[in-house]
C-alpha cells in the first residue's frame, strides 16, 4: 500500500468516530469532551500530512474555549487576508476623527498605480467614490485596487504594523510598500501572519474589542458579505451567519472564519505554502483542504 493509500485508509476510520460524535451531538444537552477534540484533531493531522505542501492551522470554539493547533505560530504569507489589519487600522483612522465614514472619493488610477484588473480600476478618471463603497470592494469582492487605496488612506504599512504591535500582534505585519520591509516582502509578498494571530484578528472584532464596539460592529457587518464563497463556506449553510477573509496566490490558499453556529461560535484559520499544485482549478489541493477542514469543524460544532 501507498504512502497517500496509507493515509487516507487512516483518514477513513478516523471518519467514522467524527461520524458518531456528529450523531451524539444532535441529542438535546450532548456537550463535547476533549476526547471529541481529540478525534477532531487526529482528522485533521491526517489531512494535514497528506498535503504536498506546508499547512498551518488554528481552530478555537469560543464557547468551550478548546483549541486545535496545527502549525499554528508558524509564519505563512497572508495573501489577501492582509486586507483585515487594513480594515482595523483604517476604522481606527476613521475613529480618531482622520477620516470622514461618510466621506466621497475621487478615483484615478494614479493613487494606487497598480496594473489593471478588478472592479475598481474599470471606472473612469475621476468618478466619486464613496469610502465605505471602497471598503466593502476591498472586503466583499477583494479588490485590490481599493484596497491600496485603504492601505494608503490608514497611514501605510508603517501605520498598520504599528497597529498590530500596539494591540499584541507580533508577527503579523504588512509588508508590500513599506520601508525595510523588501526582505520580508521578498518571502512572504503583500504581508505575514499566523494562523492564530489572524484567527485572534477576527475573534477581536467579533467581540467588540477591536477599535471601538462601533467600529468592530461596522468592520464585522462588512467581513459577513463576501463574494467568495466557493471553499471554506461552501460547507456551511446559508442560514448560517459566517464572517471571513480569503486569500490566494499560487503557492498558497488561506481563509479565516468566524461561524457563528446554532451550537456555539468557533473561528478557524488555514493557510497552505509552498503548495506543489499550484493550479486554479476548483480541485486544487489548497482549495480542497480548506473545503474538507470546513466540512470537519461543521459537522463537530454545528
Amino acid at each position: 500500500m501507498s504512502p497517500l493509500s496509507i493515509k487516507n485508509h487512516k483518514l477513513h476510520y478516523l471518519a467514522i468516530g467524527l461520524i458518531a460524535i456528529t450523531l451524539l451531538s444532535c441529542i438535546p444537552g450532548f456537550e463535547h469532551s476533549p476526547s471529541d477534540t481529540q478525534i477532531l484533531e487526529q482528522n485533521l493531522n491526517a489531512l494535514v500530512e497528506s498535503f504536498r505542501g506546508d499547512v498551518g492551522l488554528y481552530v478555537k470554539h469560543l464557547k468551550t474555549g478548546q483549541e486545535i493547533a496545527i502549525n499554528a505560530d508558524s509564519l505563512f504569507p497572508t495573501a489577501s487576508m492582509i486586507k483585515v489589519p487594513i480594515l482595523l487600522a483604517l476604522f481606527d483612522r476613521i475613529e480618531s476623527g482622520d477620516l470622514d465614514y461618510d466621506s466621497t472619493l475621487m478615483w484615478v488610477p494614479e493613487v494606487v498605480n497598480y496594473p489593471p484588473g478588478g472592479m475598481l480600476s474599470s471606472f473612469k478618471d475621476s468618478p466619486s467614490i464613496s469610502l465605505k463603497k471602497m471598503i466593502s470592494l476591498m472586503i466583499t469582492y477583494s479588490d485590490n485596487h481599493a484596497s491600496l487605496w485603504c492601505q494608503s488612506l490608514a497611514g501605510g504599512g508603517v501605520a498598520i504594523n504599528e497597529w498590530l504591535a500596539n494591540n499584541n500582534f507580533s508577527q503579523t505585519r504588512m509588508n508590500s510598500r513599506t520601508p525595510d520591509r523588501q526582505t520580508d516582502w521578498e518571502q512572504y509578498g503583500w504581508g505575514q501572519t499566523t494562523p492564530r494571530e489572524m484567527a485572534d484578528l477576527l475573534s477581536l472584532i467579533h467581540e467588540n474589542r477591536a477599535v471601538s464596539p462601533w467600529a468592530s460592529e461596522e468592520m464585522y457587518r462588512y467581513l459577513t458579505r463576501i463574494f467568495w464563497d466557493d471553499e471554506a463556506l461552501s460547507q456551511i449553510p446559508r442560514s448560517v451567519q459566517v464572517a471571513s477573509k480569503q486569500g490566494a496566490v499560487n503557492d498558497s490558499r488561506s481563509e479565516v472564519v468566524l461561524v457563528n453556529a446554532p451550537g456555539g461560535d468557533y473561528v478557524f484559520c488555514v493557510i497552505t505554502n509552498h503548495q506543489e499544485d499550484q493550479s486554479w482549478d476548483d480541485d486544487n489541493e489548497g482549495f480542497t483542504l480548506l473545503r474538507q477542514v470546513s466540512q470537519l469543524l461543521w459537522l463537530i460544532y454545528k
